[in-house]
């Protein structure tokens, strides 16, 4: 094996009134092999902070295991709303994974944005993967742009294969997130996908273990590292074992203000009308039986116990 090169260093996003400064981490480890280049980014929205530790460990074990090329990471690219464990920038509460490609002249978001999207962009990346939570009950999953927009074939082939080589269940987002990193770098051909990790707010060991599996199924993929003996697939229904994407839906959503009660598990199969939750009153009598609009998976239920009307209740991975 060539020998491996490692530099951690850091990419400056604003200077505060008392002159300090605040930095973007930023990790490399590249061999004398020429390869891919690869990108992993993590905790764009502050809350959601597994795949800053699935990093840590991805790079631990390339140290030992990188047979050719580069992977270039962004463990933390949110710091300020990790340290107050916010989604947003608590200085403007802007969602920074809708403020790409960025503006070096623009909002905080903006500019924070500029400084990652051109960081990335000049090392001319084979992929991108950007890791993210979902809700705390929830299972983990690669997740595909609505609309890859004006990018070629290749490129989207490309992130599909991705996806697949992941091991999670593989969905398509129902919203077009044109202002997200990894709708911004598809439209400069630059191959991005977002893996869903599950449980946000706090490091879980099983989404840990799931998130560091996947990962290096995709770096397997793209030939960065030795395929293993034995291929993770994350455990799904049978059906959902097969090489087909799904279609995101948060819907139907709740008619009345109430108590939820879940009545199916994340991960499990679904038929059209079956009946996944209620909608009970403080008394415990039965307002509404909220039912999937069609056969799925489950993939996760919301964060709250409280339903209000037009709030998603759960996710789901509805089949074509």
């Amino acid at each position: 094996m060539s020998k491996l090169q490692r530099h951690y260093s850091f990419v400056k996003i604003l200077s505060g009134s008392d002159l300090s400064q605040r930095r973007l981490p930023r990790m490399s480890i590249s061999s004398q092999t020429p390869g891919p280049v690869v990108w992993l980014t993590a905790c764009g929205h502050g809350d959601e902070v597994s795949g800053m530790v699935v990093i840590q460990e991805i790079f631990n074990r390339l140290g030992r295991e990188l047979l050719c090329g580069s992977v270039h990471a962004f463990p933390l690219m949110n710091p300020l709303g990790f340290e107050t464990a916010t989604r947003f920038l608590p200085l403007s509460q802007e969602d920074l994974n809708r403020s790409f490609p960025g503006d070096p002249k623009g909002s905080l978001g903006e500019r924070m944005a500029h400084s990652i999207f051109s960081t990335i962009a000049s090392t001319k990346p084979d992929l991108v993967i950007d890791l993210h939570n979902d809700w705390i009950e929830s299972i983990p999953y690669a997740l595909l742009d609505h609309d890859a927009g004006d990018a070629h074939d290749d490129t989207v082939a490309l992130v599909s294969k991705a996806a697949f080589d992941s091991g999670f269940c593989v969905i398509k987002d129902t919203d077009a997130l044109i202002r997200s990193l990894s709708y911004s770098l598809l439209q400069t051909e630059i191959p991005a996908i977002t893996i869903e990790l599950g449980k946000p707010h706090v490091f879980s060991e099983a989404n840990l273990e799931h998130g560091l599996k996947g990962i290096w199924n995709i770096l397997i993929g793209t030939g960065s590292v030795a395929p293993n003996a034995d291929r993770f697939e994350y455990p799904l229904p049978l059906k959902y074992q097969k090489r087909q994407i799904l279609r995101y839906t948060d819907k139907p959503y709740a008619m009345h203000m109430g108590i939820v009660r879940f009545l199916v598990e994340p991960g499990a199969s679904i038929k059209k009308d079956q009946a996944v939750a209620q909608i009970r009153n403080v008394f415990g009598k039965r307002l509404e039986t909220v039912k999937a609009p069609a056969a799925g998976l489950l993939l996760g239920h919301a964060d709250s116990a409280a339903a209000h009307p037009g709030v998603p209740l759960i996710a789901l991975g509805l089949l074509p």
